[in-house]
């Protein structure tokens, strides 16, 4: 099981080495990684140094999602829209 205190976006890019991820539970936190498992590892950490990097300029830090989802994503593609 994945466990996450925020939601996470994870996207492919035009070079199969290189993947993106942000959270839009976290404002300004992203990074990039290797892989799939290497986002969600470096994500795990850097939410952590995330939020008490903000805590520690005394900036406000959101409440943890409790329905945190990862969603994982190809943006070469256009989005669906409904």
């Amino acid at each position: 099981m994945i466990r996450l205190k925020y939601s996470l976006v994870i996207e492919a890019t035009d070079d199969p080495a290189f993947f993106g991820f942000y959270s839009p539970d976290l404002e300004g936190f992203s990074g990039a990684g290797r892989s799939i498992n290497d986002c969600l590892d470096k994500a795990r950490a850097g939410m952590d140094e995330h939020v008490q990097m903000l805590g520690g300029l005394g900036l406000p830090v959101p409440a943890e999602n409790p329905d945190a989802r990862v969603t994982i994503h190809d943006e070469r593609r256009p989005a669906r829209s409904a």
